[in-house]
């Protein structure tokens, strides 16, 4: 990591999602980093032009997403690229992008990205999950208790991640229609040819149940989530095998 490299983050926030607001200022005011909100994509206001100048029903990679994308899965893939565009516009080093429904165990946290700004150069997308990571992560790199992993398939969420400049432009790149939510593109590294790497322990805590719950949920009778369940299952079942036979597994 250079002298000259400079970092940003930044942190997309649902204006009406007013009880994420303390979270956001939290971060802001735990970092040593200069931040900037940036203002969520809010998928009710999408009309359906909108929506379709964007998403693409037609599938566009493989495996095929099995669902219809609702307006809030792509006003939150809309709001990535905002971030995404930021890092690109302002030449940034990388950006630390969250969500606004996060918190931060601080002396967890500031290990961690202090090794993640030493490795994100190379690596280009590292997470910094609110999930557990599975056992059988590849180990990439460790430093004093950080450890820089690969699950396979990559995991799903997108709480907080350091994305660099050459990956956040190579991502508007190939993004600028899409056929599934953003962290399922994420999962797709035989086509976009991003590894996307996990750092452990992240210091990154979820709180989306305290504050009121997913933005994106959507209420679905039982038959058709049955139905959305099965579909599930066989989907991921696909992404694993193209996983394992990109990283030759």
């Amino acid at each position: 990591m250079s002298d000259n490299q400079n970092y940003k983050c930044f942190i997309i926030h649902l204006k009406r999602a007013k009880n994420r607001k303390p979270y956001v200022d939290n971060i802001i005011s735990k970092l040593n980093m200069t931040s900037e909100i940036i203002d969520a994509v809010d998928g009710k206001l999408l009309t359906d032009k909108n929506v379709l100048n964007h998403y693409s029903e037609t599938p566009l990679y493989s495996p095929s997403y099995p669902f219809k994308v609702n307006k809030g899965e792509v006003g939150c893939f809309l709001s990535f690229r905002k971030a995404w565009q930021k890092i690109v516009e302002q030449k940034l080093s990388a950006g630390l992008i969250f969500e606004d429904d996060v918190s931060l165990d601080l002396d967890a946290f500031n290990e961690s990205l202090s090794s993640a700004l030493k490795w994100i150069d190379e690596y280009g997308y590292i997470q910094f999950q609110v999930r557990d990571i599975p056992k059988n992560s590849k180990s990439i790199k460790s430093y004093q208790g950080v450890h820089l992993l690969q699950p396979m398939p990559t995991l799903l969420r997108c709480s907080a991640q350091l994305v660099s400049y050459s990956t956040a432009k190579k991502l508007l790149e190939i993004t600028k229609r899409f056929d599934r939510p953003v962290d399922g593109l994420l999962q797709l590294n035989w086509d976009t040819k991003i590894n996307i790497t996990t750092i452990s322990p992240s210091g990154v805590i979820d709180n989306t149940r305290a504050s009121g719950g997913s933005n994106l949920s959507l209420k679905i009778p039982l038959n058709q989530r049955l139905k959305q369940e099965f579909n599930r299952i066989k989907y991921r079942y696909y992404i694993k095998k193209y996983t394992n036979k990109y990283y030759k597994i």
